[in-house]
């Protein structure tokens, strides 16, 4: 077991396929509880997903250049899969603070319940927008905490992940050079 969590700590191509299972996981599980479970997602966890999909596009990139010996390709990447990451948490933090009613959303996520409609026409329109879930309320906690909420130490950790990653794959070339 030590010998595994040193490679994770020590070799950057560990860390770039760590980076890419994870997010894959975490989209896994956002498309399994989608539609198998019928948790229907709300436009920010939509928005919150794009970060992850670049993830897995930039790590699959790392990965082949790092196999094509271009290590400054690859850290420059995982390095920006890893800020990708980073920004991803700070939208799960801005999702999550909707959550918990610490400041408002979008209009587009948590409705308008002021606009009445005046006429046939405003209400026809109005119920044609109605098909929005809104952000303001998780569909479930696991372990206390929002699936939005759980953005913000995943991406944190992952953009550690990618930082350490970036870093090592700097120094080796470093090394190499010299």
């Amino acid at each position: 077991m030590s010998k595994m969590l040193e490679d994770l700590f020590n070799k950057p191509d560990e860390q770039i396929f760590m980076f890419l299972v994870v997010c894959a996981a975490v989209l896994l599980t956002a498309l399994g509880l989608e539609h198998l479970r019928g948790l229907v997602p709300c436009e920010l966890c939509l928005k919150e997903r794009y970060a992850y999909y670049a993830g897995i596009v930039l790590s699959i990139g790392a990965t082949g250049a790092l196999s094509a010996g271009r290590q400054s390709l690859a850290a420059a990447l995982i390095a920006g899969a890893g800020l990708l990451l980073l920004a991803n948490a700070g939208l799960g933090l801005y999702h999550a603070g909707i959550e918990w009613h610490w400041w408002a959303g979008p209009s587009t996520c948590t409705g308008n319940p002021n606009a009445l409609a005046t006429n046939g026409d405003d209400l026809l329109k109005s119920l044609e927008n109605q098909n929005f879930v809104p952000c303001d309320k998780p569909a479930m906690s696991p372990l206390g905490l929002s699936l939005a909420g759980w953005n913000m130490p995943i991406g944190i950790s992952l953009a550690l992940l990618a930082a350490r990653a970036a870093q090592l794959l700097g120094r080796t070339k470093a090394l190499a050079a010299s």
